[in-house]
């Protein structure tokens, strides 16, 4: 089910009533295009301040991200946006957090954003993954292993994020903030520096040196080399399917990534079999 984006004066009046309700009356709002799960995705200027705006329709099949987003918020601030209220009303499930000034992390090579993410994600590392209802990682994958007890290799306690895009993270003056936590998961330590691998080929980065990035994270050097080929077949599954058979500019650029990771992830493979 695609996601429509609407602007803040299509919503119902009474959906704009209980916003208003909670952050004061909204002078201006600006729509922002640049998500891709969220069909109420803006800031909405009043005098107290700026608040973003996110919400889904609750009759649409990811509106569970919104419960999820609002569950996991106590335990990943300040490293994700506070959240401000949360509420259901005239068939819209919305949410309001704190409005982060910063921009898109830029993961092109030599980039000065790429510490800043580095450092999030090592944060994020040493979070404690919180007694909630999480998706588990091995159980998110399992439809795209070679081979079922593949999917065991992606088990573990760590709180994960798993959408790297580069959207998904704003630069501030002070560091990295993480948004969008609808997809949080709970699975091995090592999967978020395995997801944003990816990224970083599309962003242009060889394999190789995608890998390297990594490396400057502890996580990373947990994860045993047969697991990370599994994940690498498994996510060039998962992302050959989201292109389709017509992929757009973005998921061509994501499936291409996780093919050339995929095929640097076999010849490591070929070269640890040869020199053992």
């Amino acid at each position: 089910m695609a996601v429509t984006i609407v602007d803040f004066d299509d919503l119902p009046a009474r959906v704009r009533t209980a916003i208003e309700d909670e952050t004061g009356p909204i002078l201006k709002t600006e729509t922002v295009s640049a998500g891709l799960n969220s069909a109420l995705s803006a800031r909405a200027h009043t005098a107290a301040g700026i608040v973003f705006l996110k919400g889904l329709r609750t009759d649409h099949r990811w509106v569970w991200t919104q419960q999820r987003e609002a569950d996991i918020n106590p335990y990943v601030t300040p490293l994700a946006p506070r959240l401000l209220f949360h509420f259901v009303a005239e068939g819209w499930d919305v949410l309001g957090f704190e409005a982060i000034d910063g921009h898109h992390a830029d993961y092109s090579p030599g980039s000065p954003d790429l510490p800043k993410v580095i450092e999030a994600m090592r944060r994020l590392g040493e979070t404690r993954c919180p007694d909630i209802e999480l998706r588990q990682a091995d159980q998110r994958l399992a439809g795209y292993v070679d081979n079922p007890p593949e999917a065991e290799l992606f088990k573990g306690n760590a709180l994960l994020h798993t959408d790297w895009n580069n959207h998904n993270v704003l630069i501030t003056n002070d560091g990295a903030r993480l948004v969008d936590w609808g997809w949080a998961t709970r699975g091995a330590a090592w999967l978020d520096p395995a997801h944003w691998i990816i990224w970083l080929i599309a962003a242009g980065h060889t394999p190789a040196d995608a890998e390297s990035q990594a490396a400057a994270l502890p996580t990373w050097g947990t994860a045993p080399p047969p697991a990370v080929d599994a994940f690498a077949r498994a996510s060039n599954s998962l992302w050959t399917e989201i292109a389709g058979s017509e992929p757009d500019r973005w998921s061509g650029r994501m499936m291409n990534a996780s093919t050339q990771w995929l095929r640097h992830r076999m010849s490591e493979s070929g070269s640890r079999r040869q020199n053992p």
